[in-house]
């Protein structure tokens, strides 16, 4: 492990970390409580199909992983999202935010408040996966390298900012934080041990790179529709 956090590789997928979507003017503004209640409603709506539609890019990457060794690591990711009896998992746990930010639960999975400009990143990700290597695909999923900090200041924010919000509603955040920094680990030594060349070194900084973009994109979306831009 210590060769891997030392890796020239890992310091190129480390440094992708100021793309990622914590810089963007919509997410600034969540965290500094400048947001309307219909702003962070919008983003919770938008935010549901990347969440709904986790789980099944990561079913695309399982199987395409060629260990029995891998395919028993990745398919934890699965069970996270989409749960299991008697623990709902990540994706029912985003319905409670929507529930706790005042929407209705068929509002949320109909699809109807979800921007075509959201729809269309968030299926330009699970194309991705689908359609480039496994190890492109893994290495795609790195931002979870910078998603626990961001989330942890972002369950403070809203806590601070929003009191309407039933902190009920941020158990994702707060459940999510340690099995993002897990997840992160597995994929990283993952991507170190198998791109050993300089061309699939460079395919997964690009895919991070693609991954980063794609939740740009998604908040650009959110923004625009909920009037963020004018």
């Amino acid at each position: 492990m210590t060769t891997t956090l030392d890796s020239p590789l890992v310091e190129r997928l480390r440094a992708l970390g100021n793309r990622y979507h914590d810089k963007h003017p919509f997410h600034r503004a969540l965290v500094s409580g400048e947001l309307t209640p219909e702003q962070v409603r919008a983003w919770v709506a938008n935010r549901y199909y990347y969440q709904k539609m986790i789980p099944v890019k990561d079913a695309t990457i399982l199987a395409r992983l060629p260990t029995r060794e891998q395919r028993r690591v990745w398919i934890t990711r699965l069970i996270d999202h989409d749960g299991t009896t008697g623990n709902e998992g990540g994706t029912h746990k985003w319905l409670m935010l929507a529930r706790a930010v005042g929407l209705q639960d068929d509002d949320v999975t109909s699809g109807r408040l979800i921007s075509p400009g959201a729809r269309f990143a968030v299926d330009a990700y699970v194309n991705f996966a689908r359609d480039h290597s496994w190890i492109e695909a893994v290495a795609s999923s790195l931002t979870e390298l910078f998603g626990p900090e961001v989330m942890s200041k972002r369950v403070a924010a809203i806590a601070e900012h929003y009191p309407w919000i039933d902190r009920a509603g941020l158990a994702y955040f707060e459940d999510r934080i340690p099995l993002a920094k897990r997840d992160a680990d597995s994929a990283l030594s993952w991507v170190v041990a198998e791109a050993t060349t300089p061309e699939l070194q460079d395919a997964c900084v690009a895919a991070l790179a693609f991954k980063c973009d794609v939740l740009w994109g998604l908040l650009d979306a959110t923004a625009l529709q909920s009037g963020f831009f004018r």
